[in-house]
């Protein structure tokens, strides 16, 4: 961690907004999964259940190189 002014405020920040963002999801999903009409299978629960960690995975991933030329 870092000794910055403000930074705790900006993680709190942060947290505050991981939080809603997934408040959100679970009511998009709780509300509107039923109409989209997908069959129950494995690939789609698996698509369903890893897409999230791969979005991340990828998104984290392609900030290393940015990272590292500051």
């Amino acid at each position: 961690m870092e000794n910055k002014p403000g930074y705790v405020t900006q993680a709190i920040g942060f947290l505050l907004k991981l939080l809603l963002f997934s408040a959100l999801l679970s009511v998009l999903i709780k509300y509107a999964a039923p109409f989209l009409l997908l069959p129950a299978t494995v690939t789609n629960v698996l698509i369903m259940v890893l897409s999230p960690t791969i979005i991340m995975a990828i998104f984290l991933l392609w900030r290393v190189p940015r990272q590292k030329q500051h």
